[in-house]
């Protein structure tokens, strides 16, 4: 089988088609493979539908900015969750992700306010606790509303590093730091957790 990278070297792959698969195998789980599939199964798509799908790449990126406040993903600012009046704003829950959100909001159980990392503690690919959104995490302690910061990173060891960095920065500012109860599967995503198994986490939450 002839071998041939994706800058349009092989004669049969026209370079419109080397491109697309390309940037289709940037996509994080999207290998050199699937992004050729991907790439025919778009050429075969009606005009209507790969317009529609390019259009919709284009206004995310347009349309969409980081909350200003907890750093979710939103299309205005505050995101609505931190602009709720009802919310418990004096309990923030610590994710890794904007998935983690969306996970933890499925159950009902969690009232208060989120603040989103955008990652882990990951010295192997060179994140440290400057590179993720922990700065913004300690500027909503300063006027001592939060009483309780609920660590949320999956249970990995990246995840438990970033937990044990919260916990010692945070702990000395004022309020509890928890954890969430180990139910949740050792190396697992929070975001693929089933929602009994993240309720039971957060009512079984202990003192971290």
């Amino acid at each position: 089988m002839a071998s041939y990278g994706y800058d349009g070297s092989h004669p049969s792959l026209a370079p419109p088609v080397a491109r697309l698969i390309e940037q289709l195998n940037k996509l994080p789980g999207i290998g050199p493979k699937s992004a050729q599939r991907l790439a025919y199964y778009v050429i075969r798509m009606p005009a209507a539908d790969a317009t529609a799908l390019a259009n919709a790449i284009g206004t995310v990126k347009d349309s969409l900015m980081f909350c200003s406040t907890c750093q979710n993903i939103t299309e205005s600012d505050p995101c609505g969750v931190c602009a709720h009046p009802t919310r418990d704003r004096t309990r923030i829950c610590v994710v890794q992700e904007p998935l983690d959100v969306l996970a933890l909001e499925r159950t009902a159980v969690f009232k208060g306010l989120y603040h989103v990392l955008h990652g882990i503690i990951d010295p192997m690919n060179n994140v440290g606790p400057e590179d993720l959104r922990i700065r913004e995490l300690l500027g909503r302690l300063n006027d001592g509303t939060v009483q309780e910061v609920i660590v949320a990173t999956n249970p990995t060891i990246e995840g438990e590093a970033t937990a044990m960095y919260i916990r010692q920065i945070v702990s000395p500012l004022g309020p509890k730091v928890t954890r969430l109860a180990r139910g949740l599967p050792v190396g697992g995503d929070l975001e693929y957790a089933d929602d009994l198994t993240l309720t039971r986490a957060f009512e079984g939450r202990s003192d971290f």
